[in-house]
This record gives C-alpha cells, sequence and structure tokens, in this order.
C-alpha cells in the first residue's frame, strides 16, 4: 500500500506572498480562539443534562434524547460548513460566520430561549467544526513552497507531515486544557451561583474567541476554494454512468488528464491513478462530444483522472471512517447517564464542599490531556525504536488500539454500576432515586479516566487518517466526515436508548427509566461492550483491506520545464501504514 505526500511546482508570485504568512506565528491566535471557543462550549454543553431534569424537569430518557438528538444536529451541520468551505468561502469566513451563529445561540440560553438557542448553535458548530483544526493544518502547507519553488523534497514534506502531526496533539491538548477549565469554574457557577451567570460566561468567551480570531487575519496564509467537492464527486458519478457500457481500456495512460484544470484543487500534487473501484474510471474516458470545439470538457460527460480518485478516495475511506461511529455513540451517554449516576452518590470532596456531578467529566478531560502528553514525551520515542517510524506507530495502529481500551471503558462502567446499585440495596434505598447513597462518587474515576486515555489515540489517530487521506481540496470536508461520525454515533445512541428502553419495558424490566436505582443501565453497558467488541473486529477487517491514496511527487532529478516525475512514497517512509 502507498502513501501520500509531496507537491510539484507552484506560482512563484503566489508563493512569495505566502512566505511572509503561516507557520507557528500564527498558533497564538488560531489556539487562543481554539482554546475560548472549546471553553464556551464545553461549558454550554457540560451540564445541560441537569438543566433539563433539574430546572425543566424533563425525563430521563427525554432529555438524554434530547442532547444526543442536539449533538447529532450539531455534527450533521458541518457537511454545510465543509460546503460552503470548499467551494466559495473559505475556511477563515466560515469560521467568522459560525461563531456569531454560535455566539447568538449562547445569547439565547442565557434569555432561556431553549429551542431556538440549540438551533443557532448546531448551525454554529457547522461552520466552526470541519473549518478551525484544518485551517491550523493551511498554515504549514506554504512550508513546502518555501523549499523550492519547483520541487519538494520528500524530506521536506516529511518535516512538514511531523509538524503537522504535532499540530493535531497540540490542538486536542489545548482543547482539553480550555475543556478543563470549563468543566470546574462554569459548572461550578451553575450549580451554585446561578445558570444565567452560568451560560453568560460561555456566551463571553465565545465573543473573546471572535476577537482574536480576527487580530490574526494578517498573518494567516488563506488557500482558494477550489469549488464544490460535492459537484465534482457527482459529476464523477454521473459521466461514469453515462458511459457504464463503454469498455474501459487497458493503457491506463489513454484516460483523460489536464493539469490546468485541476490546478486549483491539486497545489499539493495529483493523485495517481489506481486499479481499485474501476467501475469510475469510465468518467475518464474521451467519447465523441465530450470536449469541445474550445478544447473545454464537459464535466457532466468526462472528467480528469484526478477527480476520479477524489471520489475513489473517499469512497475507500468510509468503511474505516464508519469504525468511528460507535465512538461517538459512547461518549454520547457520558454526558447524560454519567451524570445522573454522580447525582445520587456521595460528592463529598470535605465535609462541606461537594464536587458537581458534571465536575466529574474533568478525570477524563485529565486522562487525555496527559496522555497526549506522554504520547509525543515518551510513547513514540519508544515505539520509534521498534518499528522505525518517525510517528511512532501509524495512525490506523493508534486508531486500533484507541478502539480497544474504549471496550475497557464501557466494561469498567458497567462493574460501577453495578456496585453502586448494590450499594442502593444494601442501604435499602432502591425505591428512594432522589437519596445520596453512601458510596463515593469517585468510583466512576476508573472509567472517566480510561475513556480519556482511549481518546488521545481513537480521536487524534481519527482525525488524522481522515486528513491525510483526503483529497486536498476536501480537507475541511474531511474534518466534517469527523463530525458526521460524531452526529451518526449521536442519533445511534438515541436509537439505541429508545429500543433498549421500549424493548425492556415491554418485558417489565425497564433498564432506562428515571429511578435509575430500579433500572439497569449497568446492562445497558454491556450491551454497548458487545457492540464495541463487535465494531474493533469491523475495524481489522476494514483496515485489512484499505489502500492508501497514492499522490504524485517530485522527482529531484528533473527539473525540466517544471514538470516531474510520478511516484509514490511508500507507507513505512511516512508512517502512515503498517499493521495494527
Amino acid at each position: 500500500m502507498a502513501t501520500t505526500t509531496t507537491t510539484v511546482g507552484r506560482n512563484g508570485e503566489g508563493e512569495q506572498k505566502r512566505r511572509e504568512k503561516g507557520g507557528f506565528k500564527t498558533m497564538p491566535f488560531i489556539l487562543g480562539n481554539d482554546i475560548c471557543d472549546r471553553f464556551a462550549t464545553a461549558g454550554f454543553g457540560a451540564n445541560l443534562i441537569t438543566y433539563l431534569t433539574k430546572q425543566l424537569h424533563l425525563p430521563l430518557v427525554e432529555a438524554s434524547n434530547l442532547l444526543t438528538n442536539f449533538g447529532g444536529t450539531s455534527s450533521l451541520t458541518t457537511i454545510l460548513g465543509a460546503l460552503a468551505a470548499d467551494s466559495f468561502a473559505g475556511r477563515f469566513w466560515t469560521i467568522i460566520a459560525g461563531s456569531v451563529f454560535y455566539q447568538l445561540g449562547m445569547l439565547g440560553l442565557v434569555l432561556t430561549v431553549l429551542y431556538l438557542s440549540l438551533l443557532c448553535t448546531a448551525f454554529g458548530a457547522g461552520g466552526l467544526r470541519p473549518c478551525v483544526v484544518m485551517f491550523g493544518t493551511d498554515q504549514f502547507d506554504h512550508v513546502l513552497g518555501e523549499q523550492q519553488q519547483k520541487q519538494v523534497t520528500a524530506e521536506a514534506a516529511k518535516a512538514v507531515a511531523e509538524r503537522k502531526r504535532r499540530y493535531f496533539n497540540l490542538y486536542f491538548f489545548m482543547m482539553g486544557v480550555a475543556a478543563l477549565l470549563a468543566l470546574t469554574v462554569v459548572v461550578y457557577i451553575q450549580d451554585n451561583v446561578g445558570w444565567g451567570w452560568g451560560f453568560g460566561i460561555p456566551a463571553i468567551a465565545m465573543f473573546v474567541s471572535i476577537v482574536v480570531f480576527v487580530i490574526g487575519y494578517p498573518l494567516y496564509v488563506m488557500l482558494k476554494p477550489g469549488g464544490s467537492p460535492f459537484t465534482r464527486l457527482a459529476q464523477v458519478a454521473a459521466a461514469a454512468f453515462k458511459k457504464r457500457n463503454v469498455v474501459v481500456p487497458e493503457d491506463t495512460g489513454m484516460l483523460y488528464q489536464d493539469k490546468d484544470l485541476d490546478v486549483l484543487i491539486s497545489t499539493n500534487g495529483r493523485l495517481l491513478h489506481t486499479n481499485q473501484l474501476t467501475f469510475l474510471d469510465r468518467a475518464a474516458i474521451v467519447t465523441p462530444g465530450d470536449i469541445s470545439a474550445s478544447g473545454q470538457p464537459d464535466l457532466w460527460r468526462l472528467s480528469t483522472v484526478h477527480r476520479v480518485e477524489e471520489l475513489k478516495s473517499i469512497v475507500r475511506m468510509l468503511p474505516i471512517w464508519s469504525a468511528g461511529i460507535m465512538l461517538a455513540t459512547i461518549e454520547s451517554h457520558n454526558g447524560t447517564f454519567i451524570i445522573i449516576q454522580a447525582q445520587t452518590m456521595d460528592r463529598h470532596i470535605t465535609r462541606h464542599f461537594e464536587i458537581p456531578p458534571a465536575t466529574m467529566s474533568i478525570f477524563g478531560t485529565a486522562a487525555f490531556l496527559v496522555s497526549l502528553a506522554l504520547y509525543d514525551r515518551a510513547f513514540v520515542p519508544l515505539a520509534r525504536r521498534v518499528t522505525g517510524l518517525q510517528s511512532g506507530i501509524t495512525y490506523f495502529q493508534r486508531m486500533g488500539i484507541g478502539l480497544a481500551i474504549h471496550i475497557l471503558g464501557v466494561a469498567t462502567a458497567a462493574l460501577v454500576e453495578t456496585k453502586r446499585r448494590d450499594a442502593a440495596v444494601d442501604h435499602g434505598l432502591l425505591d428512594n432515586p432522589a437519596a445520596v447513597i453512601p458510596l463515593s462518587v469517585f468510583w466512576l474515576v476508573p472509567q472517566f479516566a480510561v475513556h480519556g486515555i482511549a481518546g488521545a489515540f481513537s480521536s487524534v489517530g481519527h482525525m488524522e487518517f481522515l486528513y491525510d487521506q483526503a483529497p486536498e481540496s476536501m480537507r475541511s470536508t474531511a474534518a466534517a466526515l469527523f463530525w458526521l461520525a460524531s452526529s451518526f454515533g449521536n442519533y445511534l445512541g438515541t436509537v439505541l436508548v429508545t429500543v433498549v428502553q421500549r424493548t425492556t419495558r415491554a418485558r417489565g424490566n425497564d433498564w432506562l427509566q428515571d429511578n435509575i436505582n430500579r433500572g439497569r443501565i449497568d446492562n445497558y453497558y454491556w450491551l454497548v461492550t458487545c457492540l464495541m467488541v463487535l465494531n474493533l473486529g469491523y475495524y481489522l477487517i476494514c483496515f485489512r483491506f484499505y489502500t492508501m491514496k497514492p499522490l504524485e511527487m517530485a522527482d529531484e532529478q528533473d527539473d525540466r520545464d517544471g514538470e516531474c516525475e510520478l511516484s509514490t512514497l511508500q507507507k513505512n517512509d511516512t508512517g502512515a501504514g503498517g499493521v495494527v
């Protein structure tokens, strides 16, 4: 399986301007924006289950489903944000628009306009999530151009890939720090001061994030949108279908190529032809009527090899991408059922101070942060000695390890819930859900910690995979796929909860009820554990048959006319491959 990286020549004048922008000097503004943004969103959502059940008096399952549906919708709107960013608006202006919508949503919640607020924040998330992390990676792409204006060495490309890997770790680390702050300060204010201030402070933080981001405007590298990626994908599919009866030539060199047509969507190099999904190759077969007298192709009848391979890349990614859906299903209930469990347990740290239930999430966040720090400082150097890879392990391995650890996290949750429920039975509290069970809330810490460690592997590995394997012009779309998995996972969580409740209630043993002492949340966790085991097996099978995207790279020995020989860089050179 061959991998990705490097580029061919770029416009020299445009490159000269970009040299003065981008790089690490933009990070204080981008990460400063992200910190304020994450602080705001974590403070906004961390304690919503308490607000819905205690303030608005919604039943547990209804409140849980409302939040998972909201999470699903927020992630689903990322497709709209990605479409706008990659098609016409660019990532910078899409981030600004998303921030404004999110700001309006937070202000709406301060004024207790619940559903309008959730709608605005969902659209705001659609603009932010697919663009922010990818906008940060845009700031490093210009480094390749600084190496050589006509050619880029494999070593230069590897150096940039390493910077981006470190950027992903730094990005998720800073997001964790912001979430940690929100889960302590904001949640405490919501529980002990009032919901007005509890929602008002995140709204202020969101406003600050917009200001910080705008200040860095002169320093940013802002790549031009390459046109709607969804339109190009549709054009390839339509052209292939129209030519479904045409025979694909054995010589793939006869397939249509047009460097000028693809220039805006292949600045880092064109995709090479692959032998998978050959039905789509028909879109690149030239037939009478495909090209006008002026030499312009009818894109609904004829596509270049690069555009055909864009669609192939997306299709090949989908099976591994879909393995992340179950992760979102797990996480969707970390903010609902576990908080309700914590409300029934002894939360005293000192005689007069109780930890807020939603603040228990800090242990997962703290474990996530520590794991990210140790990953670069300790794990990668050790793994590098064994594998010889610059990244220590591949993002495939990283994601697989995370999936396995998540299984342990859910199993731990099931065991702890069994202990909590047994304590309620032993103390005669089975029918008194409002009573405090004499069991320390810190029994919940292990499951949070295990999920935090798992997230440092699975979430970052998932994002790295999507970024690296997505076509260059679809990077926002790749980030949208990350959040789309979250969307489907949240919706799956709603379906799973609804099906489990109706099925068990019909049998007279309701697992998920408002009185969780009578319920059997532990059985629900065991069910999810089994589903996660199946999901890991599915992921391993998908990896076994996955083919990396091949990208043209410069042959340093040939600089004639700025053209480049086409070759591929093997997987082990970039640390993108290997076996799980």
